[in-house]
């Protein structure tokens, strides 16, 4: 037992000389922010500043190298994150809209974006509302148009008569959090314009932030309307979202092939983009120094390729939009390029720590999002797995016996089988740490990622990505042309490539997974990667505990939409029911996936069942017998049935339809109605929801666990009381128990029928109360 202790102190030791306490301190800050987006209600800014400020002085007061010092220490950094969280949500301060409504709206255009439907979408900074007046607008909107004026651009004033709805809360909960993310972009509503908009002048001049920012945003329309007049199609989206960062035009079944092959990163402004560029803009010029030899000898030339190749990666980050996870991607290039102007590895664990740090500070809210954790995931694996092999080579010696016996080949087939081995295997290590976050953001795998990666990945970086510097640089002089053909060829391959792996992708859905499961395995990765001594074993186990967590998960049996309208029974041959004819897409989409289910099952009209008594006692009780186990809904008269395998009964009731006779019959009513209050109140009656609940909590699932008599475990999305980005939700009028707005009732109140609810409701400040 001695000599463990010993062994272990001395792995510690080795551990503390080489650096691992600095490169747990993004890990447990980033964790600080974690829990701070994770409490369940907000908490006081003066009791966070109080406990770092005593963590500080106990920091201070402890000695050095002491195990007090190192707890004190862990805690600091925690309570740094928390803070940094609490901090970055007053900074953000988002107003954001109460209810919908439809408004005269009036603002300067921020962003336009151009769908594959032909649709367009603005981000538009709000200038002024009428018809009604709104007391307390949004700052920024989201819209989407038929169509928009040919001369319209980013600075332009824009009018409209909008239809503005409140952002949504998450379609399940611990799903992915469209308020919240719409609260830290500062867009306080989203919605359409019911006819086109048209441009206006502005009274109000712009300051040098606005006009800068419609600059550049002129910049990348001229940009993305050359690569589309050049290349067009599919092929063109895409080249315009690695250009110039405008994804919006790329096609839905372009999207979703590369999502189940595994190769959407390719889409999304990250690390990958910024490295390729970069390197690309440094190979070239080392090459063009090698040309002068006298020159390089003379002269630190790899500084300035570093130089070059960071300002290659700066305007590259304005020209594609400079968004939060190209700012994050940014950070981590520029740390390594400024490291090798001091004569310091460029890729290192520690480099990797300090963009981590940076990028916590800066925008902390990031660190629950997929980008992030996929990002800085992918790059620690890389790190560690190839410092762990360039060890290994040290050890063995530089060459093996094969190189040395057969100088020969080793030029043509040793260095082609490295190329494809590297490629192999910084999929595999990128993929199997990445797949963790996948799975727990999105709730899906790709089976044959591996093999589209090693496809497609070499199509980009010596294709794609290197044409595309080149056409940038050559586009201000009308000679981008050949370049842009060029890159559209290797877009065409690489979504040949993910088209025919998609079609014969067994799988890609694989259920939600628990939050304990995703904390493990997190740890178990911090462990591997951030560890150099066997002290990483240690992650061996903790991997083995969240698989264990994983595969012991149970599936949700019912889902519930925060609009109340929607609701989604899991059958048991994996399929999915639903209660409306044409459900979301988009919505049972998400739950697909957290249910690992295969098609929806669309409702049947119940046969023999009227209007005048559908609702009676003895006909519901009539109706429930007759329910099958794992069958569609069944329903009739504005109400929809259905047997869970469990033999819980659910039952969906419309506007208006009586409540009382299905709360001993069904074990969960979900009721379109937020007037209504819940008249089961006996021991065993139904669980009532109401879209007032609904809109309130948001949405909801269901467990129905026990034998012949189950139980419902229900998780609600949204907790009360209700933190800043969700703080909202109290105005809607379903949330306050009222009926929809109707123009007939205004007009009898003595309203302006044509005023919606807006005017005579109350709202939400512009800053919420903290």
């Amino acid at each position: 037992m001695r000599q463990w202790a010993m062994r272990v102190a001395k792995a510690v030791e080795v551990e503390r000389d080489r650096g691992a306490g600095f490169l747990f301190l993004p890990v447990l800050l980033a964790l600080g922010a974690a829990v701070y987006w994770s409490l369940p209600v907000e908490p006081a800014f003066w009791t966070i500043l109080g406990v770092t400020v005593v963590s500080v002085i106990l920091f201070a007061a402890t000695q050095d190298g002491s195990m007090t010092r190192l707890v004190v220490a862990v805690v600091l950094v925690l309570a740094l994150g928390v803070l940094a969280g609490k901090i970055e949500t007053w900074r953000a301060g988002t107003p954001m809209l109460g209810s919908e409504i439809s408004t005269m709206l009036t603002g300067r255009v921020a962003a336009i974006e151009r769908q594959a439907s032909g649709r367009v979408r603005l981000t538009i900074d709000v200038a002024g509302t009428v018809r009604p007046t709104l007391r307390h607008a949004p700052a920024r909107v989201r819209l989407s148009a038929r169509a928009i004026p040919a001369d319209l651009a980013p600075g332009d004033g824009v009018a409209g008569y909008a239809r503005l709805f409140p952002p949504s809360g998450p379609a399940r909960p611990h799903g992915y959090d469209f308020a919240f993310e719409s609260y830290m972009a500062g867009i306080g509503a989203t919605g359409f314009f019911l006819s086109n908009p048209e441009k206006t002048a502005l009274a109000e001049q712009p300051d040098w932030r606005a006009r800068l920012s419609a600059r550049v945003g002129r910049m990348r329309e001229a940009i993305s309307a050359r690569i589309m007049e050049r290349i067009g199609g599919a092929e063109g989206a895409i080249a315009a979202a690695l250009i110039a960062g405008t994804r919006a035009g790329i096609p839905e079944e372009v999207n979703e092939d590369l999502r189940k092959t595994g190769l959407a990163h390719v889409l999304s402004i990250s690390g990958l983009h910024m490295a390729l560029v970069a390197g690309t803009v440094m190979l070239t010029l080392r090459f063009l120094f090698a040309l002068a030899p006298g020159f390089a000898s003379r002269r630190p030339v790899k500084k300035y390729a570093a130089v070059a190749a960071l300002l290659a990666a700066s305007y590259y980050l304005v020209v594609c939009g400079a968004a939060v996870a190209a700012q994050r991607s940014y950070i981590m290039i520029a740390v390594m390029l400024v490291a090798l102007l001091f004569d310091r590895a460029a890729v290192t664990m520690r480099n990797l720590a300090i963009a981590a740090l940076i990028v916590v500070a800066i925008a902390p809210h990031e660190v629950v999002g997929p980008s992030f954790q996929m990002s800085f995931a992918a790059t620690a694996a890389l790190i560690a797995a190839y410092g762990a092999w360039s060890e290994r080579r040290l050890r063995l010696g530089r060459r093996s016996a094969w190189r040395r016996d057969r100088p020969v080949l080793q030029p043509v087939l040793g260095k082609g089988l490295a190329y494809a081995g590297g490629i192999a295997a910084t999929s595999l290590i990128a993929g199997t740490a990445t797949a963790l976050y996948g799975v727990w953001h999105f709730h899906r795998a790709s089976p044959l990622g591996l093999v589209a990666n090693l496809l497609a990945m070499p199509v980009v970086s010596l294709v794609v990505m290197p044409f595309a510097v080149l056409a940038g640089v050559l586009m201000p002089f009308g000679l981008d042309g050949w370049a842009l053909d060029l890159m559209g060829w290797g877009i065409g391959i690489m979504m040949a490539i993910a088209r025919w792996l998609a079609e014969r992708t067994p799988f890609d859905a694989v259920g939600a997974i628990p939050p304990s499961a995703v904390l493990v395995l997190t740890l178990a990765l911090v462990l591997a990667t951030v560890l150099t001594t066997w002290l990483r074993a240690l992650a061996l186990p903790l991997a083995a505990l969240g698989i264990a967590l994983v595969a012991t998960r149970d599936l949700p049996d019912l889902f519930v939409a925060e609009d109340g309208r929607l609701i989604a029974l899991r059958l048991q041959n994996g399929d999915l029911a639903v209660n409306r004819p044409r459900p979301s897409e988009f919505v049972t989409g998400i739950w697909k996936g957290a249910a690992m289910a295969g098609a929806v099952v669309k409702p049947v009209a119940e046969a023999g069942v009227t209007a005048a008594n559908a609702h009676d006692r003895a006909e519901v009780a009539l109706r429930v017998t007759r329910l099958r186990p794992d069958a569609p809904f069944a329903c009739a008269a504005d109400s929809c049935l259905a047997r869970h395998a469990s033999g819980a009964v659910v039952a969906f009731l419309g506007e208006g339809v009586p409540i009382a006779g299905y709360c001993a019959r069904a074990m969960l009513v979900v009721v379109d109605d937020a007037t209504v209050r819940s008249p089961c109140t006996d021991d065993g009656d139904a669980l009532v929801l109401t879209k007032r609940d609904l809109a309130r909590g948001g949405s909801a699932e269901l467990h129905f666990v026990g034998g012949a008599a189950p139980a419902i475990v229900l998780r609600r999305a949204i907790a009360e009381p209700f933190r800043p980005w969700h703080a909202h939700r109290r105005f809607s009028r379903e949330a306050r128990g009222l009926a929809p707005y109707k123009r007939e009732q205004a007009a009898r109140g003595g309203r302006d029928a044509s005023a919606p609810p807006e005017t005579d409701r109350e709202k939400a400040p512009a800053r919420q109360p903290q």
